[in-house]
């Protein structure tokens, strides 16, 4: 093995794992599963984000047109995630190997107390060589609760268990310069911090996936800035992960930047799950963008928009209403209104408890 990552995480999407008729592909999913096998018996632990139950549930049951897309996804999911996870478990056990179900929904990841929760379990689950495969719990998820796509399950898995490198793996070869399917498209083999390639992106969703091009793009922007590798390749194609592992195989790589804190990571996939808001002078927002080690001190707060307790992740606002960041309040909504454009008082976000958005 060529690149010496320990741990990685491997997210699987909807159209790598069914044939063009919608149904599960069988022999790809056991070409797959052989892979991890090997990387695996290399002495590298994987960590499975697996899309595809959706996609399962449609092979065995039809439903009206009719039906409420909500529900039609619950029963959908509910369905098809046993045929998944029983696929899988098949599988692995052929390979005298172990594997274990774990569904969560955007909800676990907002408290603090339910994140530590899940990493542990993931913990305990790789301490005994056992490979988690993890899926957005659709039958309880509903509309406001899910997450974009499994490619944002995927980054917060790789955040939370600080892996060696986050793995995507698609229904193309990489992130193009252009059009995929034009002949004049080349694939844009590395990307780095300050690298402009929203224009080159199709905006257009996948057949079978929530996400597309545009969601991969800022969850892999986001988790290498965190300080994690990102790799985006082409599920379909053979040998992929071990040849991806050994660098024999054009892709798309997103370098790392500094590694961040366990806590900065969580920090930073909390933009939904914030619960209030400030807003702060230019001189404090520039401060805490400026890339040094600066706290926001109740002198910058110019107004404290909406409540939030001690604890509590909270954004932070410029001037203009644009959030520049997020972060863990040291104290409540009521003592820092006491406390705007004061002197003298303890900051209302430690500089370690604070992730820039930008």
């Amino acid at each position: 093995m060529a690149v010496a990552y320990k741990r990685i995480v491997v997210k699987i999407g909807s159209n790598v794992l069914t044939r063009p008729d919608g149904l599960p592909d069988q022999v790809r999913i056991e070409h797959l599963v052989s892979q991890i096998v090997k990387l695996k018996n290399a002495g590298i632990t994987v960590v499975l984000v697996s899309s595809g139950a959706v996609a399962a549930g449609r092979s065995m049951i039809t439903l009206s047109e009719k039906q409420d897309a909500v529900a039609a996804r619950q029963l959908l999911a509910s369905i098809g995630q046993i045929k998944l996870i029983n696929t899988y478990l098949a599988l692995f056990e052929k390979q005298q190997m172990l594997c274990s179900q774990v569904l969560v929904t955007k909800e676990d990841f907002r408290d603090r107390k339910h994140y530590l929760n899940i990493k542990n379990c993931l913990s305990i689950l790789l301490k005994h060589k056992v490979i988690p495969i993890i899926n957005e719990n659709d039958v309880v998820s509903v509309t406001e609760l899910m997450f974009t796509d499994n490619d944002e399950l995927a980054g917060l898995v790789a955040s939370m268990l600080e892996a060696d490198a986050l793995i995507i793996l698609s229904n193309v070869n990489g992130i193009y310069n252009g059009d995929p399917k034009s002949p004049d498209s080349i694939i844009i083999q590395q990307i780095k911090k300050d690298d402009r390639i929203d224009s080159f992106i199709n905006t257009a969703k996948s057949g079978l996936g929530r996400g597309g091009m545009v969601t991969k793009l800022g969850m892999a922007q986001k988790v290498a800035k965190l300080g994690i590798p990102v790799h985006i390749a082409n599920g379909t194609r053979q040998d992929i992960l071990t040849d991806l592992i050994a660098q024999k195989v054009e892709h798309t790589y997103f370098v790392p930047e500094k590694n961040t804190s366990g806590k900065k990571k969580w920090i930073a996939h909390s933009e939904h799950s914030a619960t209030g808001s400030v807003q702060l002078n230019r001189g404090a927002a520039d401060a805490l963008i400026s890339g040094q080690a600066r706290s926001l001190l109740p002198v910058g707060i110019t107004e404290v928009l909406s409540s939030f307790q001690k604890g509590d992740i909270i954004r932070l606002l410029d001037e203009n209403g644009k959030l520049i960041g997020l972060g863990i309040a040291d104290y409540g909504s009521d003592k820092a209104k006491e406390r705007i454009g004061q002197k003298g008082h303890k900051s209302l976000v430690h500089y370690n408890y604070f992730y820039a958005v930008s």
